[in-house]
């Protein structure tokens, strides 16, 4: 069976990672099942989240990259939408699972201005959780397309991850950090 392709988007909180899945599904002549990193970490007992236990949040991750792979597996597509935080995230795992999947990696980004203006606007998030994920965000520089939520549209992001979608044989950084970081 055919796997599902998988856009992966990574970007720190108020990127505009939710805007942008949304909008691709809008766009796409193919359904795409949106996997938000989100809900995976709101399922888990505030009690965990609020002592850091990091196994427990690591178990969570591992649990949404299995997801994930088990939607490619059928043939299914999906968005995923995620914060590669280098010190709680086991990425090591997520390359592993996705190693030979269509994966389009996407890193989200805007400038630290909008971010804290999107912050405060949301109200959902302690002030400065985008600003703290910015110097913790994993990889900083491989990726198959950056995306600019600021200084682009909506509309220019979403036709830049489509076109980028339609060119299989360029999707490389998930294969490049897979052979960077399997050891």
């Amino acid at each position: 069976m055919k796997k599902g392709k998988i856009i992966f988007l990574n970007g720190v909180s108020s990127s505009g990672k939710t805007t942008i899945s949304k909008s691709l599904q809008e766009r796409l002549t193919e359904p795409y099942y949106w996997i938000a990193g989100d809900t995976f970490v709101s399922m888990l007992p505030e009690k965990y989240l609020a002592n850091a236990d990091i196994e427990q949040i690591e178990t969570t991750f591992i649990l949404y990259y299995q997801t994930i792979k088990t939607f490619s597996d059928m043939g299914i597509n999906v968005i995923a939408d995620h914060v590669f935080n280098k010190s709680v995230t086991p990425y090591r795992k997520c390359l592993a699972l996705l190693n030979g999947h269509p994966v389009l990696f996407v890193h989200v980004t805007c400038p630290l201005e909008e971010l804290r203006r999107r912050e405060k606007e949301r109200a959902d998030r302690p002030d400065g959780c985008a600003e703290n994920l910015l110097s913790v965000l994993w990889p900083q520089d491989t990726y198959d397309i950056t995306i600019d939520t600021h200084n682009e549209t909506l509309d220019e992001c979403v036709d830049r991850i489509i076109a980028a979608l339609k060119q299989p044989d360029n999707y490389s950084a998930f294969k490049t950090l897979w052979l960077q970081h399997s050891e």
